[in-house]
């Protein structure tokens, strides 16, 4: 007698619920999802779809802004892969409502509303707010390398360019010098059907490139010159306050400011915004800068930002910043690695009144923290200060916190939602692709911790 089995009958005719409702169970991500689009202001997107009125009626703007954020909580970032879900995958098919739209219609959506879908980061983080999932006791503020979507191999330096550039031209003046002036002659390079007067394919490509290394050269000259400016104001504005103050000038004589770039500066051709940085596993990768700011009690991103700047200590205020403007609150304590300490960025963290620990030394596991130099608190650089606040058991747990903070939560980004690298290209597309990839952080934070009632309650 042959085993049994349950039944296997794939024509078997079976009926879905009459109700898209009932094709997930309840309370699955997608229902919360569709509510707190729903609850969202979109009058933004509306608005510019009533200005024009020609053509076919568009897909409606809930639905697609409900599969994106549905796929940023998944992890799916594609818009084609979206597409496919609408077919494939029961959870967008119920956000979809049985609609399938291109995915060249989702990409077209995505990248013509990405300033407006970012926009909606801080009204998810005030329904984290009203779900009580921060506090703001205790932030802490960290940067993660992300790739751009370039490869650094598409990268030339200024020194290359400046040669390369001479190269191409001494090649273009050689093709040139290759003019036929007999018509037999030109019939056998170019053919009967042509005039001759076309450029050479080889000409054309040289040109091209000759073109774009110009173009790089001179945005690199450009940069140096912008950078050389503002180094000039700077100087500038520090001795003015020195001479007002009295106080001569300590330390060497700086260096004259250099107006040209440094030969190693490079710009990418794929992505001239992206830049050469070296990323956690001291590999050198095309990437952008993600900054964040966490708040310690859910790990919710209060603010986020992102630059082409591999260090992260120029973009402490600025977060800050962000954070308040976002909150409209002043965070109690902050934590941030070595890598945010300089002495004008604890003046300033000081001056705004929030108690902060930004070690000025690397940290190293099973080491002992630095001591402070001087022990006369009156006298005590900001440096010194920070070492002495990281010395007390106090100090020291609460710097801890940071570790339990902001690097699970890129972990959680990177790893358990696989977003390592940006689809679109540019500063400001990539800086509203990050703020998107937030808001599907805080959005499943909110799903898994918040209180619905608090949420949906009007």
């Amino acid at each position: 007698m042959s085993k049994p089995y349950l039944p296997y009958q794939p024509d078997q005719i079976l009926l879905m619920p009459p109700s898209i409702s009932e094709w997930l169970p309840e309370g699955h991500l997608a229902y919360f999802v569709s509510d707190v689009v729903d609850g969202l202001d979109l009058s933004e997107i509306h608005a510019s779809y009533q200005r024009e009125t020609r053509g076919a009626p568009p897909f409606h703007p809930a639905m697609i802004t409900k599969i994106i954020f549905y796929g940023l909580c998944r992890g799916v970032y594609s818009s084609r892969k979206l597409s496919l879900s609408t077919h494939e995958d029961v959870a967008f098919r119920v956000l979809a409502a049985g609609n399938h739209p291109d995915f060249r219609t989702i990409s077209e959506f995505r990248k013509r509303h990405l300033k407006s879908l970012a926009g909606l980061f801080v009204s998810v983080l005030e329904l984290c707010e009203k779900a009580g999932l921060m506090s703001m006791k205790h932030i802490a503020i960290d940067g993660t390398k992300l790739l751009a979507n370039a490869s650094k191999h598409s990268a030339m330096s200024y020194s290359r360019m400046i040669e390369k550039e001479k190269e191409l031209q001494s090649e273009i003046e050689e093709l040139l010098a290759k003019g036929l002036d007999v018509d037999d002659q030109e019939d056998a390079e170019y053919g009967p059907d042509r005039r001759g007067d076309e450029l050479p394919e080889e000409f054309a490509t040289r040109e091209k490139r000759l073109a774009r290394i110009r173009e790089a050269k001179e945005a690199l000259e450009r940069e140096a010159k912008e950078r050389a400016a503002a180094e000039e104001a700077e100087r500038a504005e520090k001795a003015a306050k020195q001479q007002a103050s009295g106080k001569k000038p300590c330390g060497k004589k700086p260096k004259p400011v250099k107006t040209e770039p440094d030969g190693k500066s490079q710009r990418n051709f794929t992505d001239p915004e992206s830049r050469i940085m070296k990323d956690s596993k001291k590999a050198f990768v095309q990437a952008y800068n993600g900054q964040a700011a966490v708040d310690a009690d859910n790990q919710i991103i209060v603010a986020c930002d992102l630059t082409n700047q591999a260090a992260d200590s120029p973009h402490l205020s600025g977060i800050i910043d962000k954070t308040l403007e976002n909150t409209a609150k002043k965070p109690e304590e902050l934590s941030a690695d070595a890598g945010y300490f300089s002495s004008d960025n604890i003046e300033m963290v000081e001056q705004r009144g929030i108690d902060g620990y930004i070690p000025p030394d690397r940290q190293r596991h099973g080491k002992e923290p630095t001591h402070p130099s001087c022990l006369d608190a009156e006298k005590q650089s900001a440096a010194d200060r920070q070492r002495a606040k990281l010395l007390t058991p106090e100090g020291r747990k609460i710097y801890g916190r940071r570790k339990e903070t902001v690097e699970p939560v890129f972990g959680q980004i990177k790893s358990a939602r696989n977003f390592r690298g940006f689809l679109l290209r540019g500063l400001a597309k990539a800086k509203s692709e990050w703020t998107l990839v937030c808001l599907g952080h805080n959005m499943l934070k909110l799903y898994r911790y918040g209180d619905r009632k608090l949420i949906f309650e009007t």
